[in-house]
């Protein structure tokens, strides 16, 4: 049997998130067409992540019991499908259009446990010291999916609306027959009893443990801001700067090219330089910086710099966080406890969406200044109790 490898697991992931980052940019603009206010457009981008949010549990607690593997591969095989249906969407018309649009993000989210499966996966491989930079490659395949992906959309899309969903199933079909193939088994389910816990009360358990709870509470918050700028800068910069489809994918390429540098390498140095703790609370320092002065940043070359500030916290705020949990977890519960985090941020996910669509209808900077204001507070949050001179019990 083939060893499990850093190196599959990563190439599994990040070309599954090439498929995102052609969807994801165009979702503001192709419900628009179709009519939708700023409410919709946040109700049905929050619709993958209402689904991820019920069954991100499911995925890592039965990855925990029956291996991390066929749950990748039921991943897989369901975006595909997915996919299908956005394309399918796109090329129609309306409230038709719409409806069929939310249904390819919900069937999306049903089955989109990957994330939290490949964390796992990277928890069953690495020793505990190296998690934090090894989670780093979730980041980094983040940061690939949104150079590649949105610049494939764009460029895509030249050949119609329909297009980019369409490259986007045959990638996450090849990527499903690929992984089939040469994706190995990481974890054996009897190697460990696993704790068969109700979905609540496995909540319960996971955040009843304080610092576990505490990161997953400030993942939340990175989450919400992460995706408030992600569904409206679409809009925004067809405010500020008339930008269409295929400018602003380059938009999302361009923050996925600095995130992709500071988690390809950069993220191990920094953490070995300020430790996580600190490193999170930075993180939370430049999303906030970034995020309130974004909107107001009206000349191209201060917007890109935003961009870069905003690109730089977000890559440098996840590894961290899902190192500390990892760490912290015992190796039999790394699926459920990071199920649980993962799930977290769906719910941000649901949140923030609707949040920030809905306030940039009233007034197009509102959500980027309560976003800062957000993450201000959270590294606040970080300092006091994370840091070790935040307070006397910080690092207990």
């Amino acid at each position: 049997m083939r060893k499990p490898s850093l190196l599959v697991i990563f190439l599994t992931v990040f070309i599954d998130l090439i498929g995102f980052g052609i969807v994801m940019p165009l979702l503001p603009l192709y419900s628009k067409r179709f009519g939708a206010s700023g409410l919709t457009i946040g109700l049905i981008i929050a619709s993958f992540s209402v689904m991820q949010f019920l069954f991100s549990p499911i995925w890592g607690r039965w990855s925990d019991r029956i291996g991390r593997r066929p749950v990748l591969l039921l991943s897989l095989g369901a975006g595909t499908v997915s996919y299908v249906i956005f394309a399918l969407a796109s090329s129609m018309q309306g409230t038709a259009g719409l409806w069929l649009l939310l249904a390819s993000r919900t069937f999306a989210g049903i089955c989109g446990g990957n994330i939290t499966v490949a964390q796992a996966y990277i928890a069953d491989i690495t020793p505990p010291e190296q998690r934090s930079a090894r989670m780093g490659l979730i980041g980094v395949a983040f940061g690939l999916g949104f150079i590649f992906g949105p610049v494939i959309g764009a460029l895509s899309a030249r050949w119609g609306l329909a297009a980019p969903g369409w490259v986007a199933a045959a990638l996450c079909g090849v990527n499903f027959l690929l992984a089939c193939v040469v994706l190995p088994e990481s974890w054996k389910p009897t190697s460990e009893p696993v704790a068969a816990r109700p979905r609540f009360n496995q909540w319960r358990h996971t955040l009843q443990q304080p610092r576990i709870g505490l990161l997953i509470g400030l993942f939340f918050l990175a989450t919400f801001c992460f995706a408030c700028y992600e569904t409206t800068l679409a809009l925004l910069a067809s405010n500020l700067f008339h930008y269409d489809q295929e400018h602003v994918g380059y938009l999302f390429a361009y923050g996925g090219v600095i995130s992709t540098f500071v988690q390809g390498g950069l993220i191990q140095r920094l953490v070995q330089k300020f430790g996580e703790s600190r490193l999170i609370m930075i993180s939370f320092v430049l999303l906030g910086l970034s995020l309130a002065t974004l909107p107001y940043l009206g000349l191209l070359w201060t917007f890109l710099l935003g961009l870069a500030v905003m690109s730089l916290g977000s890559s440098i705020n996840r590894p961290p966080i899902f190192g500390m949990i990892s760490v912290l977890t015992p190796a039999h519960e790394q699926g459920a406890n990071l199920g649980v985090a993962q799930s977290a941020g769906s719910l941000a996910r649901i949140a923030g969406p609707i949040f920030a669509a809905a306030l940039f209808d009233a007034y197009p900077a509102l959500p980027y200044l309560a976003c800062g204001g957000i993450a201000i507070v959270a590294a606040g949050l970080a300092w006091r109790y994370l840091c070790p001179h935040g307070s006397a019990k910080a690092g207990k």
